[in-house]
């Protein structure tokens, strides 16, 4: 058979990632666990999930390495989105910790979170008529 060696690295990509997902559970489980000694479940689960979001970030920094060459500078970005966007391709980590400082102060206001939807997902009107 022809593609027989595509589909044993397939198979076995397949039951590497399967394993590496199990343990990565296991591990959340353990941390879970450990810290739900010391910390209320609430705290304990964030920390878990805090933690791992740590990691993710970590080897998400290591897997792009020097993958892609820096692209010459761009005009400046014209909208709010745009400038988060140039900021999580150009500085992701500062981009990551503002986004959750961002998350801590909607979470601890919900009437801002709201304003702020509603102000992103308000359709600008185009030109005004002068009222008369």
């Amino acid at each position: 058979m022809i593609g027989r060696g595509l589909v044993v690295k397939a198979a076995s990509t397949a039951a590497m990632t399967a394993s590496v997902g199990v343990a990565v559970v296991a591990l959340g489980f353990a941390i879970y666990y450990g810290l739900a000694i010391v910390l209320i479940p609430a705290a304990a689960a964030a920390l878990t999930a805090l933690i791992f979001a740590i990691a993710a970030g970590v080897c998400a920094l290591v897997l792009k390495g020097k993958a892609a060459p820096d692209q010459a500078e761009e005009d400046e970005p014209e909208g709010l989105t745009d400038r988060a966007i140039q900021l999580f391709r150009t500085r992701p980590i500062l981009g990551t910790v503002a986004g959750l400082a961002a998350g801590w102060i909607f979470l601890r206001n919900p009437a801002l979170a709201t304003m702020v939807a509603a102000a992103f997902t308000e359709k600008s009107r185009g030109t005004r008529r002068p009222r008369r």
